[in-house]
């Protein structure tokens, strides 16, 4: 059978393949510990499950509009206005099978065959990977630790051609947790004035941050509000992860339109159970257990950072937001695929290449998980090092 072109452009998720080998040798017996999962290690907060017995409870399981239930929508427009000064209407927002959903209908719903779409480096695994599926042409600016993982306007302009139809912008940073300052934000902004190009700002880790301040794209200016699709959801800030939500906000009414037909023929509307839990996650109900959250991810990353800057021929930029350390291994190896591979067969510590993020020479360490086990993967990790 010949399979689609389309299909046969899309490479396997690296984070999702390492995950599920680690847990494949933990369910044969071997001693693994796995910082490969990109999602919380605590339970979704008793609010929110509540909201979902509720629903159940009241038989709130039918079918609900492709675009999401008026009462979540609000909540979400109420939560833009009152975390990140920005307004929107119910025309303007659209729910989605998480914010990977969004992205999908989003690229699918604009990029053509052709056009192309810039993507900072090092970048989240399945950005490359839309693109090319609808046919466009992936642009990468390399970033590291100098940067601070961070590009600059000029390599913004460098980039930009008349054939760019869109930026996609992630702070802060999966995998390197780099936060855009306002500052940063504007620079990037003149930058884009007076052309047609969309900013899709993907604002997922917006509530872990540990330094510095969060500042949505959209609410840097008019200009930027204009051309900015806001993508955002609550897997990572109240660990939602399975429950597959997601959302899309912008001030092109046509171009939610759009994703909404498009999302009517696959997956029509998202789960009606999640929607009404969701509400709970969005409208402050959740806030004491997002801060009891981000403090224990705070306390990890000091650690972890510490611990991994100490081991010779290591180093990493401490992180400013979301839960993942991007770890410098140039002066070990350039061949962070080899590096890992060694790393789980010799030490039982799975960790995510570089070169999946489009960034050699490092690896990605998560630090959703308990201080113990960090403590223990970086004394494996540091054992291995001294043996290469």
């Amino acid at each position: 059978m010949k399979l689609s072109n389309r299909v046969e452009t899309l490479s396997e998720s690296i984070t999702m393949a390492i995950t599920a080998l680690a847990a494949e040798l933990k369910s044969e017996g071997k001693d693994i510990l796995s910082f490969s999962a990109g999602e919380p290690d605590f339970g979704t907060p008793q609010v929110i499950k509540n909201a979902a017995i509720d629903a159940i409870e009241n038989d709130f399981t039918k079918y609900t509009a492709v675009d999401g239930i008026v009462e979540l929508k609000d909540a979400i427009i109420n939560k833009l206005k009152r975390d990140n000064g920005l307004s929107y209407t119910r025309s303007q927002v659209i729910v989605n099978n998480g914010a990977k959903h969004s992205l999908f209908n989003l690229i699918q719903t604009v990029i053509q065959s052709g056009d192309e779409v810039i993507i900072p480096s090092p970048y989240w695994v399945t950005y490359p990977e839309l693109v090319r599926y609808s046919g466009g042409k992936v642009v990468v600016i390399d970033t590291d630790d100098e940067s601070g993982f961070k590009i600059t306007p000029l390599q913004l302009k460098e980039a930009i051609t008349s054939k760019t139809k869109m930026l996609i912008l992630t702070t802060p940073s999966n995998p390197t947790g780099a936060l855009y300052s306002k500052s940063e934000l504007e620079a990037l902004s003149e930058v884009l004035k007076g052309s047609s190009i969309i900013v899709a700002s993907d604002e997922m880790y917006e509530k872990l941050i540990y330094r510095g301040e969060f500042v949505s794209a959209a609410s840097i200016s008019d200009d930027m509000f204009k051309r900015t699709v806001t993508i955002n959801g609550l897997s990572k800030s109240v660990a939602m992860t399975g429950w597959r939500f997601g959302y899309m906000a912008s001030a092109n009414d046509e171009l939610i339109k759009a994703t909404k037909k498009l999302q009517s023929q696959s997956t029509s509307n998202i789960c009606s159970i999640t929607q009404k839990a969701a509400i709970k996650g969005l409208d402050g109900s959740a806030d004491s257990d997002i801060e009891s959250m981000r403090k224990a991810f705070d306390a990890r990353r000091v650690e972890a950072v510490e611990l991994f800057n100490s081991i010779d021929g290591l180093s990493v930029v401490a992180p400013d937001g979301a839960f993942y350390l991007f770890v410098n291994i140039k002066k070990i190896s350039n061949d962070s695929m080899e590096f890992s591979k060694k790393l789980l067969s010799d030490q039982g510590v799975a960790v995510v290449p570089g070169v999946g993020f489009g960034l050699e020479g490092y690896f990605r360490f998560s630090f959703a998980t308990s201080i113990e086990n960090i403590r223990k993967g970086i004394a494996r990790i540091e054992q291995f090092v001294k043996s290469c």
